[in-house]
């Protein structure tokens, strides 16, 4: 293959005028060309007076001569993998998010049949719980936006990122959910999405697909306890008294099943306290982070515009912006009664009047821990109980403009920014809820990334709170070869929730490598 990088594109173009560009420029005839395509697009918004999409393109030649004319490179291959797993066992997979189902999937590739668990519901059945939540205030604890098929990132703008040198792993991961239905520009854009719309479609094609392969998903079946025997994985006993007979489980549980940590705890399955980050979602109109990142000169149609920021203060602790959803919507992901907890969600098309993001301050174990792995469940917990007491026991979301904030008052009513979050929010101070070292540092980042990002501080910008799941409060030691709890054998702690994993991508990687390790 020829690798053609950095065609500046300054037009909007299609793919296929894209390509004829860049082959006339290398005085390439289209008839020489026997396969190519887009390997990357990028938006360049350095200079507002000069935007341009950037495109990496590659492509054969019929002639193996001319090709020696250009940097030529040899497609990576996702490795071959040799099945060795001789147990009659169904590996038993816990959880049906990004985690458990590609661990799934990867399995039924490769003739294995597992039995996903997932205490939720399918897809289609958890949507009416959490549209019946956000209007009814009904709450289902076993199926909302941090439990059921999909996991949390289902209801997210499923963003897909990959960093800036991307693996096999990921562009694994970006093949299937193709596959399933995703769009394929997510295989090549430089920071790729799905959105909720169609995450819900995805998950039940994987779904169907690892069934029609002799794969198994139980909805509704919580598991309860682990049967453990000489330090060896032995089966599992959910809430309704079944019992699974296994040698291998992935725990692929998230970050919110609490119950399971302490349990796990309770068993002696080793687990220590990790960092984490703590804050609040911070609203803006979607139009003034276009107009901050693209100016009003460009005539190109560009996406909506998105943002990543950090900050490092005084405090030495450090701010920063987390799961920016463009043209979004605050959303409740609580997973208890009396909580209250915040997370973002776009649609594919990005077309809701404001932006959201999470805006996080970096706990570290030092700041919480008193005698239990577990104190940094119970320093979530306390924050979340305090925001439902504020909001007003009845699930509405504590929610401030930044210019109260800042000056340390309540919030009475909304200017030009309303807020997206429902059931819905009531005017509050959220200095009365998160800790001082929090909300001293957001102050300073808001006010210095206003320097990066013009109208970041805009005084109608909404917090509303709070958001204290972006990342587990624990992880469950593993080995770092086998992927195998340290003290346990025939058990895999996977994915985000166990301390492996950072987002659907990352965690749909991890259940890929630890179904691997169980097939080899």
């Amino acid at each position: 293959m020829i690798r053609i990088k950095d065609i500046k594109i300054r037009e909007d173009l299609t793919e296929e005028q894209v390509f004829k560009k860049a082959i006339s420029k290398l005085k390439i005839n289209e008839k020489e060309v026997s396969n190519w395509y887009i390997y990357r697009k990028s938006v360049d918004a350095r200079k507002k007076e000069d935007i341009y999409y950037n495109y990496t393109i590659n492509l054969e030649l019929n002639d193996k001569k001319k090709e020696n004319k250009f940097d030529k490179f040899e497609e990576e291959k996702f490795p071959k993998i040799i099945v060795k797993r001789k147990s009659t066992y169904n590996p038993i997979i816990i959880g049906a998010g990004p985690a458990g189902l590609f661990a799934g999937l990867t399995l039924v590739q490769n003739g294995i049949k597992p039995i996903i668990l997932e205490r939720g519901k399918k897809v289609e059945e958890r949507i009416l719980d959490v549209e019946k939540f956000a209007n009814k205030r009904e709450f289902n604890v076993n199926s909302n936006i941090q439990f059921g098929e999909g996991g949390a990132g289902t209801f997210s703008d499923g963003k897909l990122n990959t960093g800036n040198s991307p693996s096999i792993y990921s562009r694994k991961v970006l093949e299937e959910f193709v596959k399933f239905g995703a769009p394929k520009e997510i295989l090549y854009i430089a920071k790729p999405h799905i959105g909720t719309d169609n995450l819900v479609k995805i998950v039940k094609n994987i779904r169907e697909y690892i069934i029609q392969n002799g794969g198994q998903v139980l909805f509704n079946t919580k598991v309860t306890d682990f049967i453990i025997d000489n330090s060896q994985i032995r089966g599992v006993i959910c809430e309704d008294g079944k019992k699974i007979d296994t040698d291998t489980v992935i725990l692929a549980i998230g970050h919110s099943a609490r119950d399971t940590f302490k349990k796990i705890y309770e068993l002696g399955i080793e687990l220590k306290p990790k960092n984490f980050a703590v804050g609040a979602r911070i609203e803006h109109l979607q139009k003034d982070i276009n107009l901050a990142q693209y100016g009003d000169k460009t005539k190109l149609d560009l996406p909506v515009a998105d943002y990543k920021l950090v900050y490092h203060a005084k405090n030495e602790r450090t701010c920063y912006t987390f799961c920016m959803c463009p043209g979004g919507k605050v959303i409740a992901s609580n997973s208890e009664n009396g909580t209250v907890v915040t997370n973002g969600m776009s649609n594919f098309s990005r077309d809701g009047e404001n932006a959201n993001s999470a805006l996080l301050v970096n706990v570290c174990v030092e700041d919480y821990y008193k005698n239990s792995p577990l104190d940094g469940i119970y320093f979530q917990e306390e924050i979340e109980k305090k925001a439902f007491e504020l909001g007003g026991k009845n699930y509405n979301a504590p929610s401030q403009k930044v210019g109260d904030f800042l000056e340390n008052k309540k919030t009475n009513d909304f200017g030009k920014v309303k807020p997206t979050y429902f059931p819905g929010v009531t005017g509050a101070n959220l200095n009365e809820i998160l800790p001082k070292f929090i909300t001293d540092t957001m102050k300073e980042a808001i006010i210095e990334l206003d320097k990066k990002l013009h109208g970041f501080a805009d005084k109608d910008a909404i917090l509303t709170g709070v958001e204290t799941r972006s990342s587990s409060p624990v992880q469950i030691t593993r080995d770092k070869d086998s992927l195998n709890s340290v003290n346990i054998n025939g058990l895999y702690p996977c994915g985000e929730g166990v301390g492996y994993a950072g987002g659907i991508m990352t965690a749909a990687i991890d259940g890929i490598k630890c179904a691997i390790k169980i097939l080899e």
